[in-house]
């Protein structure tokens, strides 16, 4: 026999396993001397986790028998193994020496091993398998012949129970052994200890059949092991071979020493285990698989979806905001425009001079020259949207007017300039943006707010549908357009609300008032937002309109910036008034030029554009050169004071042609854009009116320069949704309603070129009797209906079984009406004849 020994005993087979190093004493501390750690010749030099030979096997012979000894290192440490450069097979008892107390010398796996086999145990120890990841080690025995290996095994239990021996890491539990009853497989794959075991029933021999156990069987053989938390046999229906069972044990420690023992074990008949036998394999089965967490994501679309989304959000807001901020604020403050650097303003100032030497600088004085006159007669209302930025009012400041009549230049180029901090947002691409994803790069390219993700709107989309299919409901992981356009105007305002207070001090001698109250205190520090071509295309679709307005209310209130408003729409009041509806605007209102205006604007174009012309020692003018512009009254009363058309006017004349000709010219092609847009190309699916309507209002106008409100009203072609197709076409430009005591009271031509445009169309015969037989023929179509309404009802009346007396005034009526009807009729189809002569005679 031979039995552990102390460490100063040469020829104990643990000292030779696992030597002790001797150290001596050096100035950087203790270190080992070499050449001490040499096994003795006859004793096996080197034990490893792959078993004997790294076979993955521990062979018992005759009279020879293993022990599993569990508790003797800890179970953390079994990460060391995935280390890339990692020997356990080599370092695992060094490794431990160095992690305990050195002062310690009970604590390392040694003495631990030493302690649990006493010496009076008849057994001689021959090898010693550490287990570093399930935390044990196999000690291999030979006993005497006469003595049982489960004698031996009660004996060592009685000593470890009476003589508990607690490892440093496990304080609380004590090791304990068990004999090894199977043929243990200790191999070192990367498979890691668990609590449940998957039991596999195997033939004892190839081609033999194996015996499914039963619970009872089962809890039995491991019952000893451990508390079994729970046996799950094989599904019934199950056609997985070999057959299987699952024991779940309540500790790892317990489902370690099972497996380890009972590995490789052959279940006799006489147990349970069939004819021939059964095998019992045993390997450790994760609990938590491998890919539980992506399977739980793809198990639970209803969670995870949204929760993605929300995260999503969340990022967006974290990480994009400030940096959307941040390029809005560049936007409004020009930060990256080249043209506020001092060096390019001094270089283009040097190029201009230079230009202006070269005589190439009267493009620039006929922009600003020809509009002197303009800003002259309008300077009242400069100075009153000047004004009006300078006073603290939550109100929105309008500027209406027809189209072409200098609303932006008003505003940007006259009453703003010099102001640095303004923000100017068209609404026109905006609106005509086609689909979401244009819409919202539109908006964002207006105030700069970028990165901008218009495209992930779409793909989310799709997303958030294939979802819905998925699992029944929104996931709510797209964002619609209204979500999208309120984010865009949100991170605006922080930005502007930024810049009104970049300027304020910390010794200003109003420091101490809040964020509010300065901003409200100093209304010249705010920005100005200028909103351009607000209601454009408002029929097509409101939502742009709504959000703008709703957020340019926020401005207002919160006191963040003025909102200037420009628009050519008359009922801008009904949709702002959303927004603010207890609020009144400060409105402009644009017309067109008077005469003299109008005169004076085309003569300073015309005189800032023309080369300079010696005469004698005089320099002439282009206005006293030519002779042609005696004319020049009458065509501007023709042609009216809209900005557009008279800057057209005069560049028609800088190119030689005489005023009356370039009137004529203007009023063909109004006339042509006229026929096009409101008669001819009509699609009823997206205009309000029928091509008769806008014919019957364009011969009224050719007659006379107003026409009564109600008057349309009341004529047949207008009798049905009359007020809406006048609003349709006042917002299409073709009339203008002018309004008196805040109801309609007249109709006159949209622009003042439409007049004589209006009778240049009703002088085409051809043209005229084509439209005018169309109205003619609705009109009969609206009286035909009428007879056949009232036949019905005198048809209703002659079938009653009783004529009363008091049906005979409607009776009467009836007649009376149908008889009018009757003579409408018999009119439009006379004129209806003449006109169609006429286009049977004229081309």
């Amino acid at each position: 026999m031979l039995a552990f020994c102390n460490r100063s005993r040469p020829t104990c087979l643990a000292c030779q396993i696992f030597p002790r190093r001797q150290y001596y004493f050096t100035a950087n501390g203790f270190r080992p001397r070499k050449g001490l750690s040499q096994r003795r010749n006859g004793v096996r030099q080197r034990n490893t986790e792959a078993g004997e030979d790294k076979s993955g096997h521990i062979n018992a012979g005759q009279n020879e028998g293993i022990f599993f000894l569990d508790n003797v290192f800890p179970l953390r440490l079994r990460w060391i193994l995935r280390l890339p450069l990692s020997h356990a097979d080599r370092s695992i008892p060094e490794l431990m020496k160095r992690l305990n107390n050195p002062r310690v010398g009970p604590a390392d796996p040694v003495s631990i091993i030493q302690r649990a086999i006493p010496e009076s145990l008849p057994i001689k120890v021959t090898e010693i398998l550490p287990r570093l990841k399930e935390g044990g080690a196999f000690v291999k025995f030979s006993h005497e012949p006469q003595i049982q290996a489960t004698e031996i095994e009660r004996t060592l239990k009685n000593h470890l129970k009476e003589n508990p021996i607690k490892p440093w890491f496990n304080p609380f539990k004590r090791v304990k052994t068990f004999l090894v009853h199977g043929r243990p497989w200790v191999e070192d794959l990367y498979r890691y200890p668990s609590s449940r075991l998957k039991v596999e029933f195997l033939p004892t021999a190839p081609g033999g059949q194996a015996a499914e156990l039963s619970q009872e069987t089962l809890y039995s053989l491991f019952r000893r092991y451990g508390k079994l938390a729970d046996i799950v046999p094989q599904p019934a229906d199950s056609k997985i071979l070999p057959k299987f069972a699952y024991l779940n044990f309540v500790k790892t420690r317990q489902a370690i020493m099972a497996k380890n023992c009972m590995h490789g074990f052959t279940l006799p008949e006489a147990e349970g285990g069939g004819k021939l036998g059964t095998v019992l394999k045993l390997v450790y089965e994760q609990k938590i698989k491998a890919h539980w967490i992506r399977d739980w994501l793809v198990n639970h679309p209803r969670l995870v979806i949204p929760a993605v989304a929300a995260l999503v959000a969340t990022v967006t807001v974290a990480v994009f905001d400030p940096i959307r901020t941040f390029f809005i604020k560049a936007h409004v403050t020009h930060s990256f425009h080249i043209d506020d650097y001092t060096a390019y303003k001094w270089l283009k100032s040097q190029v201009t001079r230079a230009n202006d030497i070269l005589s190439f600088g009267r493009r620039r004085r006929t922009e600003d020259g020809g509009l002197n006159a303009i800003w002259d007669d309008r300077k009242d209302d400069i100075e009153q949207i000047k004004t009006w930025l300078m006073e603290t009012a939550d109100t929105f400041i309008v500027v209406q007017g027809p189209r072409g009549s200098g609303k932006r230049e008003l505003v940007i180029d006259q009453a703003l300039k010099g102001r640095k901090h303004k923000l100017i947002i068209d609404c026109k691409p905006i609106q005509d943006g086609r689909g979401d994803s244009a819409t919202i790069r539109k908006a964002a390219e207006q105030v700069g707010y970028r990165p901008i993700f218009s495209w992930m709107n779409s793909i989310s989309s799709l997303v958030d549908l294939a979802a819905q299919g998925t699992i029944g409901t929104k996931t709510g992981f797209s964002e619609t357009l209204d979500t999208q356009l309120a984010k865009i105007w949100q991170n605006t305002a922080i930005a502007l609300k930024q810049i009104a207070l970049d300027g304020r001090k910390q010794d200003d001698k109003d420091a101490e008032l809040g964020e509010d109250e300065y901003l409200e205190a100093h209304p010249e520090l705010r920005p100005v937002v200028v909103i351009d071509h607000f209601l454009y295309k408002s029929q097509d679709s409101s939502l742009v309109y709504d959000k703008i307005s709703e957020w340019a209310a926020s401005l207002t209130t919160a006191n963040i910036a003025h909102v200037i408003f420009l628009t050519n729409d008359v009922s801008f009041s009904k949709s702002l008034s959303k927004a603010l509806p207890d609020r009144v605007f400060r409105q402009i209102l644009l017309g067109d030029c008077s005469p003299d205006v109008a005169k004076r604007f085309v003569v300073n174009h015309l005189d800032a554009e023309a080369a300079d012309n010696d005469v004698g020692d005089n320099k002439l003018t282009a206005s006293q050169i030519r002779q042609d512009l005696v004319e020049l009254d009458e065509c501007i009363e023709t042609l009216g004071g809209r900005l557009t058309d008279l800057e057209f006017l005069a560049r028609r004349i800088k190119t030689g042609e005489t005023p009356i000709k370039a009137v004529r010219q203007i009023i063909e092609q109004s006339a042509s854009e006229i026929l096009k847009m409101y008669i001819l190309d009509i699609d009823r699916t997206s205009r309000n009116w029928t091509p008769q309507q806008a014919w019957l209002l364009i011969k009224s106008l050719a007659a006379t320069e107003h026409l009564r409100y109600n008057e349309i009203l009341l004529s047949d072609t207008f009798k049905t949704g009359g007020e809406k197709t006048l609003q349709a076409l006042e917002q299409a430009e073709l009339i203008t309603i002018n309004s008196s005591n805040g109801r309609p009271h007249s109709i006159k031509p949209g622009k003042p070129v439409y007049q004589a445009a209006f009778r240049l169309l009703t002088e085409d015969h051809v043209l005229k009797a084509r439209l005018d037989l169309a109205i003619l023929g609705e009109l009969t179509k609206i009286e035909t209906q009428s007879i056949d309404k009232y036949e019905a009802e005198l048809n209703l009346l002659a079938n009653l079984p009783k004529q009363p007396g008091e049906l005979a005034p409607r009776v009467k009526w009836l007649l009376g009406k149908l008889s009018d009807c009757q003579a409408k009729v018999e009119k439009y189809e006379q004129e209806s004849g003449d006109l169609k002569k006429v286009l049977q005679v004229e081309y």
